[in-house]
């Protein structure tokens, strides 16, 4: 992934302290929730996390123009999902519908059920080919991650309360000895300090 930087360049000499039509410190509050994001995705590699996160604020800056409402951190998040989509459904052939979340979630998953972390790192956001072990281990992964649905239907069961049940049970007035008790402590102690004091 080569990283140019015409673009910050190019949308830096627009106005002291603002890039690409927002200032700075959105923009690094934007880098800060990307490089989160991959962190969260067990990417450890500083020099491979750097490059990530370049790219991903590279697209987000070439939207900025074009988009001047959404602020620099939706942006971000928003090409972040749409690269790692776009990588998940190329490395596990799925096709990538707009609506379908599930691909995401079950991709992040696959990531590290096929420890992508500790043995693959390298491959993550790469594009193909990739090592054939790497794909195999991803799609077997995928499947895995993937819900074995089967209906079901839940019944509303009596409520069990435990030894509290069997306590009230014991008389028809179920707080009588309990008030009893703290009546008679509360005379003893009238008592103890009329005799005291």
């Amino acid at each position: 992934m080569g990283i140019s930087l015409e673009p910050f360049v190019t949308a830096a000499s627009e106005t002291p302290g603002y890039l690409a039509g927002r200032p700075l410190a959105e923009w690094n509050d934007a880098y800060a929730k990307v490089e989160r994001y991959f962190h969260a995705l067990q990417v450890r590699n500083k020099l491979l996390l750097g490059q990530l996160v370049s790219g991903v604020l590279e697209r987000a800056i070439q939207r900025a123009p074009h988009e001047p409402d959404q602020p620099a951190m939706m942006l971000a998040g928003e090409e972040m999902d749409r690269v790692v989509g776009e990588w998940y459904s190329q490395v596990l052939d799925e096709p990538r519908e707009a609506t379908d979340p599930m691909l995401a979630t079950r991709g992040r998953l696959a990531l590290l059920l096929s420890d992508m972390p500790a043995k693959w790192q390298d491959q993550f956001l790469r594009p193909g080919p990739w090592p054939e072990d790497f794909v195999r281990s991803m799609r077997e992964s995928f499947f895995r991650a993937g819900p074995d649905f089967q209906f079901s239907q839940m019944k509303p069961r009596p409520m069990d309360l435990g030894p509290i049940t069997t306590l009230t049970k014991l008389s028809n007035l179920p707080y009588f000895r309990f008030v009893l008790l703290w009546l008679v402590l509360a005379v003893v102690f009238v008592f103890i300090f009329q005799l005291t004091h």
